[in-house]
């Protein structure tokens, strides 16, 4: 057993977290690494209401009798997004830990603290972790140049900015970006974070709900098939290489080019429905560098089961081998 910061204050297992993919984050995945010893998070804003959300809660809570939490984005939107609602939810349903991400989540810290809601901030930088523990977040998730989704504009890879931000942060500290095996979850320990963050290789899982043909791609590429989209528009944007993406970075490198001219191949509902159709090439969907260690499509229960008992084989035997070496 793996014992960290971060699983004696959030009540799980394994120092393993599943993190708020959009339209992957549901009840059947979330439930199945909640199983497993791991903490999930649904997605909050993949449901289209307050409503919905506490549907899909109740879904999760009727499948596993163990903690998981719930994913809050916020954004900018064209259409305002009921935030209010989506957290009176989260309350409602009895769920005690949320993940933020996006713009600082001060003004609900309140909220969450006055009914026990332990709040985890996702950041891409540094000076954006210190300013979360500053406001009383219960955990900061540090996301390196390498993840899926958006890395921030700083470009820092993980190896740089895990310890970086281990050097400071006096909370649980929660690594993301370019995990996905024993070996990821043990360096991450060592740089100084108490768990790790998986979005891509959880995605190659039986219980995801996403096409087969999706799972295969991942297993079938490697790390050099990603792109960074919207770049030209300080919102970089990791996904997976494909002729659709290709065109959206070609349009860029162009110059002057406006948010309209790509905005349709970027459309939220064409990287969704690549996820129900299996069409890899016909939508923009993220995914991280670390596919090109995703070489099969396990249970999660035998995905994390395999990297906690590897990840304990190399805390025990092969560096301590090491150490009897140099003596």
């Amino acid at each position: 057993m793996l014992s960290t910061r971060f699983t004696r204050t959030f009540g799980v297992r394994h120092p393993i977290i599943q993190g708020g993919m959009q339209w992957i984050a549901r009840a059947e995945l979330v439930a199945a690494v909640a199983n497993s010893g791991a903490l999930g998070f649904l997605s909050a804003l993949t449901q289209p209401t307050p409503e919905d959300l506490a549907a899909e809660i109740a879904r999760t809570q009727a499948l596993t009798d163990q903690p998981f939490g719930v994913n809050l984005t916020f954004l900018p939107a064209i259409r305002p997004i009921p935030y209010d609602g989506y957290i009176q939810a989260i309350i409602d349903g009895g769920v005690k830990i949320v993940e933020t991400a996006g713009n600082n989540p001060e003004k609900y810290m309140d909220t969450f603290k006055a009914h026990g809601i332990r709040v985890i901030h996702k950041c891409t930088s540094v000076r954006h972790a210190l300013k979360a523990q500053q406001i009383g977040v219960d955990a900061v998730s540090i996301d390196g140049f390498e993840c899926a989704g958006h890395p921030g504009e700083d470009d820092i890879p993980g190896l740089v900015l895990i310890p970086r931000a281990a050097d400071v942060i006096q909370i649980p500290l929660i690594a993301s970006g370019g995990f996905a095996d024993a070996r990821g979850l043990v360096a991450a320990l060592a740089l100084g974070a108490d768990a790790i963050n998986m979005g891509t290789r959880f995605l190659a899982t039986q219980e995801a709900p996403a096409h087969p043909g999706i799972k295969q791609r991942l297993v079938d590429s490697d790390e050099r098939q990603t792109e960074l989209v919207l770049r030209s528009f300080r919102n970089s944007w990791r996904v997976h290489k494909n002729a659709l993406t290709e065109q959206v970075v070609g349009i860029e490198r162009q110059g002057g080019a406006e948010f309209t001219d790509v905005q349709p191949l970027v459309a939220g509902t064409r990287g969704r429905a690549v996820y129900d159709s299996g069409d890899w090439n016909d939508g923009v969907w993220s995914v991280g560098m670390v596919q090109g260690l995703v070489y099969d499509i396990p249970t999660v229960a035998e995905l994390v089961e395999r990297m906690v008992s590897e990840a304990e084989h190399l805390i025990g035997q092969r560096l301590s081998q090491l150490q009897q070496q140099a003596a």
